[in-house]
């Protein structure tokens, strides 16, 4: 029988036998067209849309007797239709070009998964852990299609996409759009997570030197014909279209040049990789041929790739390394070696190889290092426009302007380099007439515009010159340069003298508000100010730039000065020393308000203290992002001046906000209670919020762990922050006579916003003062009446148990607010067992289990040296156990929830056993049985696996009982040490699991 004839056997026997209803008669009209195409003796390929109305139709969902919407049944008509999506596509060799062009994310990934399912890939199995090469051919490449289809999707998704112009709006088509857009996001998510995965897949394809085989229509028939013929003639190693592992690795190394191409924009050293994979497949694609029928490769595309990673990669090699002129110029701006630079552009010069942008653009760069200050570029952006502008002579294109600014004050120096260049840009003997003609016009031309006639001499006096003009229009040009006169000079002077012209005053001024925008120093700051407003008396500079802000406190202030020079200095010192304050450069930050403070000493007291201020505020800065961070006290001086801060009482003085927090939060951190607790004034705490929320705190930390009858500061702290997260209800009359009731998420019934609250709460460092407030707001979160699981944290019970007004808390607001606390204290210490306990807590009560394993498991690891040493039981509560036996059921893990069953106080055998009656688990099961030290346990495993006549599983839960320390006649001590050892190589189990 041929391969066609068993084509149509295959389709034909596969229909399944069903009344023709009117949509069932349309999809098996589908279907023999779709057959009818395929067996056409014509190459072209049957329509890829096909593909995409079969998987729609097949995942439709289907609505029950009730009316309710089920997911699409697992039944003949469905599984038909899968498979006539898959013949459409080996009918096009699983061309991921052609298939990526024609359907989309979604669409593929259906089709690609269908692909793993029929090929018999476990669902669920990680394809990192499968060795592809104990694989039957076609599943493994079924396994390196998806592989590869998940790669090139996370890099097709970082290039930018051109918005299509949407037409009339329809709101089905544009819920349609939405729809696909959301499940095509979250497939990338999902492939992005899995990269790492997928990456090592295509590693591990590299290493097989065996070809391997794609699906073709007769293998799909024959699978889906008879399950028995799976282990047949389709899995044999010459069933489907053979790809020659020649041809996998091409596609592989070019697949995985790009992914590493991708990822070398935040890590540079994956570059090496990508350059390595790219290489291998410009010598795969040499030695097999370009002309494969199983796959494509954009030889254009890989060209450019391997260009870029010759630029962005270093080698030894220094034949490599000078590959292209790119990569010198690269090298050259990279090490600052301008010399070699300027030699690369002349030889260019003669082979015209880069482009005239690229030219453009590395003059554009040499003139902005030079603006910055560099001056001894000024030299080299001369020689690279002369270059620059000779290629553009002949190429024919008008000369750049830049070239005629530069040549305002020409000189010998600059004419001799000119001429160099021209000289070494034309070979006279191969150079076309068109080509000289444009040349001795340029030197014609140039030799007009100068007026100093020994500069004109050097150029016609030139081997270049004399051999591009002859001697009648060389005569000709040296007689109207000597009757020049200054009178005609004036008529006649060519276009480019119009640059001579001296620069006017608005030009002047533009270029002193550039230099005032850019620079630091205050001095010449004030220099350039001075200028100016001799220039103008009428504009106020302090405006030039939209990004110097000065708070409206000190703004009505500075700007109340009459004097105009002044006022403009003062605001731009202050505003450029708070803008560098924001960006951590403190030392030029100091110099402004050093100068600042000079200025405004000399006249007003009320600025002179803000100066101080802010200048108290820069210390604290300071001192927290350099001595602070390694744990080095504050000097003296400094807590004395934020202790005269807090204390001031001087009238009518700007004071900022942000001020009196900082200083706050900074007595904190360095554990300054008793003077917050005792010293502070009481107006003091009346009259600023910061002040009160740091005394309550520094009290409540003074306090514990204390009595119950030491706790009035807590209550006091409780009520303070119970307030602040009040919700205000306000009721109001709609036009229909209703009251309706508002409420209003940031209440003014407290002492502060919750934004500000939280803004100050995360100014703080100490961990006794982080883990307070972590705890009071746990407290609150579990108060609330509705609440399924609450949060564990230290020292907890000190806090109210309930509160007058439930329905006053916004509790929503409260939840958000302890997550953001807890991630922010763990940027302080991530090994605080505690809070990585209510970080394991949160995400249990938000049913994210694998999270919450995963931080249960590293607070028991941060305490323990990764479970080295015990955990300790205040850490591993029965709570937290408990909590990691339900994470680990909902997980279908159901060997560890036994395991973990062992962990509690009192054994529960109850839990234990119905877990180990599940057959479906997701864990390791049986190679998890040495861990188990409870002898109960293990021998219900062994009824277990004899009642389901499972042999191997039985030996091992015997293996595991049969060893001497778990002997009930051994010593209470050894038995707790094997017990100990199994908790210990569990744990670190898991912790390599989850992490």
């Amino acid at each position: 029988m041929s391969a066609e004839a068993a084509d149509r056997e295959a389709a034909t026997s596969s229909r399944p036998c069903t009344p023709p209803q009117t949509s069932w008669f349309e999809f098996l009209l589908e279907e023999a067209l779709l057959e009818q195409h395929l067996q056409k003796p014509s190459p072209d390929p049957p329509p890829v849309q096909l593909i995409v109305q079969f998987l729609e139709q097949a995942s439709k969902p289907s609505v029950n007797e009730q009316n309710q919407v089920q997911p699409p049944p697992d039944n003949k008509r469905n599984r038909i239709l899968k498979l006539l999506a898959l013949k459409v596509a080996a009918h096009l060799k699983w061309d991921l070009d052609v298939l990526e062009k024609s359907l989309s994310v979604p669409v593929l990934n259906m089709l690609l998964n269908e692909l793993l399912c029929i090929s018999k890939v476990p669902p669920g199995t990680k394809h990192v852990d499968v060795d592809l090469s104990s694989l039957p051919p076609t599943t493994a490449m079924a396994i390196l299609l998806y592989n590869r289809w998940a790669i090139r999707t996370i890099v097709q998704s970082s290039f930018p996409v051109k918005q299509v112009k949407p037409g009339p709006p329809q709101l089905n088509v544009m819920n349609q759009m939405q729809q696909e857009k959301e499940l095509t996001e979250n497939i990338l998510k999902v492939l992005k997570e899995q990269a790492a995965d997928s990456i090592l897949v295509l590693e591990g394809a590299l290493k097989l030197n065996k070809d391997l085989y794609v699906h073709t229509i007769r293998t799909l028939d024959l699978l889906a014909m008879e399950p028995g013929m799976v282990n047949g003639e389709t899995e044999s190693s010459t069933a489907g279209l053979k790809i020659s592992a020649e041809e996998i690795q091409c596609q592989v190394c070019y697949d995985l040049g790009a992914i590493y191409f991708q990822q070398g924009s935040t890590n540079a050293a994956v570059h090496e990789n990508a350059k390595e994979k790219f290489f291998k497949t410009k010598e795969l694609i040499a030695k097999n041929g370009s002309s494969s029928l199983h796959f494509t490769i954009d030889e254009e595309r890989l060209a450019g790739y391997c260009q870029a990673c010759g630029v962005l990669t270093s080698s030894s090699d220094d034949a490599s390394q000078q590959a292209t002129p790119y990569s010198q110029i690269h090298s050259c701006m990279k090490s600052g070696n301008y010399q070699d630079l300027v030699k690369i552009f002349l030889e260019d010069n003669l082979t015209l190889s880069l482009p005239v942008q690229f030219r453009q653009s590395v003059l554009r760069e040499l003139f902005q290092k030079a603006q910055q200050g560099n001056d001894a570029l000024d030299e080299v952006c001369f020689k690279v426009c002369m270059c620059n502008t000779v290629c553009d002579v002949l190429q024919g294109r008008t000369i750049d302007i830049q070239f005629c600014q530069l040549f305002l004050k020409p000189s010998k120096e600059k004419i001799d380099f000119l001429l160099e260049v021209c000289s070494r840009s034309i070979n006279l003997e191969n150079a076309s007439e068109a080509l000289k003609r444009k040349m001795a016009a340029f030197l014609k031309n140039l030799c007009l515009g100068l007026e100093d006639l020994q500069l004109v001499f050097m150029i016609s006096s030139h081997e270049l010159f004399i051999k591009l003009l002859k001697d009648d229009e060389r005569k000709l040009l040296i007689d109207q340069m000597r009757k020049r006169s200054p009178r005609i000079n004036l008529c006649t002077k060519p276009v480019t003298s119009f640059y001579d012209i001296p620069a006017s005053a608005s030009v002047n001024i533009g270029q002193l508000e550039h230099q005032l925008i850019l620079s630091v120093d205050p001095w010449r700051i004030r220099q350039i100010l001075i200028e100016l407003h001799g220039m103008t008396s009428e504009r106020q500079f302090w405006t030039i730039s939209n990004k110097w802000e000065v708070p409206n406190v000190y703004g009505n202030v500075i700007l109340g000065i009459k004097d105009n020079l002044t006022r403009d200095l003062v605001y731009i010192l202050m505003a450029k020393g708070l803008h560098c304050c924001a960006i951590k450069d403190f030392v030029h930050a100091k110099q402004l308000f050093a100068a600042c403070l000079e200025l405004v000493t000399e006249f007003s007291p009320k600025l002179r203290q803000v100066m101080l201020n802010e200048m108290l505020l820069l210390d604290i800065y300071t001192h927290e992002a350099g001595a602070g961070v390694s744990g080095e006290r504050p000097p003296s001086d400094l807590i004395s001046r934020v202790r005269g801060y807090l204390e001031m009482r001087v009238p009518d003085i700007p004071l900022r906000q942000v001020i009196a927090e900082e200083c706050v939060a900074f007595l904190l951190n360095w554990r300054e209670n008793e003077y917050l607790t005792m010293q502070v004034p009481l107006p003091l705490v009346q009259t600023n919020p910061y002040v009160k929320l740091g005394q309550l705190l520094a009290a409540t930390c003074k306090e514990l762990p204390g009595p119950k009858e030491s706790r009035r500061t807590a209550k006091d702290l409780w009520e303070v922050v119970v307030q602040i997260c009040s919700v205000s209800n306000q009721h109001k009359r709609g036009n229909d006579g209703r009251v309706s009731l508002i409420k209003h998420r940031e209440s003014t019934l407290g002492i502060m916003y919750r934004s500000e609250l939280l803004s100050f709460i995360k100014k703080l460092r100490e961990p006794l003062v982080l883990t307070t407030i972590l705890s009071l707001f746990v407290k609150l979160h579990n108060v609330r009446e509705d609440i399924v699981n609450d949060i564990a944290a230290e020292h907890i019970s000190i806090w109210p148990s309930s509160i007058p007004n439930l329905q006053s808390v916004d509790f929503e607001a409260v939840a958000v607010t302890v997550k953001e606390l807890v991630s922010y204290a763990l940027t302080i210490n991530a090994n605080n067992h505690f809070w990585l306990i209510i970080q394991a807590d949160i995400y249990f009560a938000t049913n994210q289990y694998s999270a919450a394993l995963h931080y249960y498991l590293q607070a028991g690891a941060v305490c323990s040296d990764f479970f080295n040493k015990m955990v300790p039981p205040d850490v591993y509560t029965d709570q937290v156990i408990k909590r990691m036996i339900k994470c680990c059921s909902l997980l279908n893990c159901h060997t560890q929830v036994a395991i973990l069953c062992q962990f509690l106080r009192e054994v529960d055998y109850k839990t234990a056993f119905k877990a180990l009656q599940e057959q479906n688990s997701h864990d390791a099961m049986d190679s998890y049985y040495e861990y188990i030290w409870d002898v109960t346990i293990l021998e219900y495993l062994t009824y277990l696996h004899h009642k389901r006549g499972e042999t191997d599983k039985r030996q091992i839960a015997i293996k595991a009982i049969g060893q001497t320390e778990l002997n009930a006649s051994n010593p209470e001590e050894v038995l707790q040490l094997a017990a100990q050892r199994r908790k210990k190589k569990f744990l670190q189990a898991m912790a390599k699991l989850y992490f």
